[in-house]
């Protein structure tokens, strides 16, 4: 059977999909598994053994361009898993004979099977809601992945080569300062001045803080705010498959609940991340498809009394 598993959206959303791309694929080694995704996680995608081939969701190509691309792979049934009507109309006009996907917005109306799930009652995490699309097309199916993930046979090849160029002759704590997508929750560059501090007076591991493509700014602010401080600044110009192997290797990976956390958490590296206290943005919802337990997942309240007794408990656990 030929699926299409559509997830056009952002880094750390297409992350909640995989398992459920592995879990189609292993219910029937037969499945061919189609995946849809946007520009940014092509290369991503294109490294999993369970994903068979790739469709890039082009927003400055037409629906009749999209519709065209799937419709050439002779899909037999489609999981949408989180839908808008431009990849809504391009399944239909692909004419996919059953096309399922969550009951909400107007999208709706072009889908076959159409499941409620509520999901703004986060009854389950993201990933788990995904997963539970696949009962649409076997009822049988097991919900089993491995953790992690993804590894790559290069990664400590990538990690030495950095170590070596850097001078880095200790584990690495790395910590991601920006943040986007459905993120409403993050300290402070001054507070993050104070944990990056508590990392470097612990005087145990070299800390390296990354950033984005998009990032440059806050970038270059950090290393004004710092200079003196013996820190590597990454600035990610290498795709984000470099950028997973290196962080595959860090000791710890530090960020509030953006595409960099589940990316790392993905991959079996430690993360320590900082959440809303809203149910909508909460670690019930955006937990990792990774480990739980090398998962450290914190809410960051709204009460100012209490966002402070939090941030001197991260403090304490970086300095200890």
């Amino acid at each position: 059977m030929n699926i299409l598993v559509c997830r056009t959206d952002k880094l750390g959303d297409f992350i909640t999909a995989l398992p459920t791309m592995y879990v189609l694929k292993h219910h029937n080694p037969n499945n061919r598994i189609i995946a849809c995704v946007v520009p940014l996680n092509k290369t991503l995608a294109e490294s999993c053994s369970f994903i068979d081939e790739v469709i890039i969701d082009d927003e400055n190509s037409s629906i009749f361009s999209l519709a065209k691309k799937i419709k050439e792979k002779k899909i037999d049934a489609s999981i949408t898993l989180f839908s808008n009507t431009r990849i809504a109309i391009a399944q239909f006009l692909a004419r996919i004979s059953k096309r399922i996907a969550p009951a909400t917005k107007i999208a709706q109306i072009f889908y076959t099977h159409r499941v409620k799930q509520r999901r703004s009652e986060v009854k389950m995490a993201e990933f788990e809601y995904n997963l539970e699309l696949t009962t649409e097309l076997f009822k049988d199916i097991k919900f089993n992945y491995p953790k992690p993930l993804l590894s790559f046979d290069d990664s400590t090849q990538v990690y030495d080569i950095f170590c070596l160029n850097h001078g880095v002759n200790r584990e690495i704590i790395a910590f991601h300062l920006g943040f986007g997508g459905s993120s409403d929750a993050n300290w402070n560059l001054d507070e993050y001045e104070v944990l990056i501090k508590e990392v470097l007076d612990a005087n145990k591991y070299q800390v390296v803080l990354t950033f984005g493509p998009d990032e440059l700014d806050l970038y270059k602010e950090m290393q004004d705010r710092l200079m003196q401080y013996n820190i590597i600044y990454y600035y990610s110009q290498e795709s984000i498959l470099y950028f997973a192997k290196l962080i595959s290797k860090f000791k710890l990976f530090i960020s509030t609940s953006t595409g960099t956390y589940h990316l790392a958490s993905m991959l079996g590296t430690p993360t320590m991340t900082f959440f809303a206290d809203s149910l909508f943005a909460s670690s019930a919802r955006w937990k990792s498809i990774g480990d739980e337990k090398l998962q450290q997942n914190f809410e960051i309240p709204s009460d100012r009394f209490k966002r402070d007794e939090l941030f001197e408990k991260v403090k304490g656990l970086l300095n200890s």
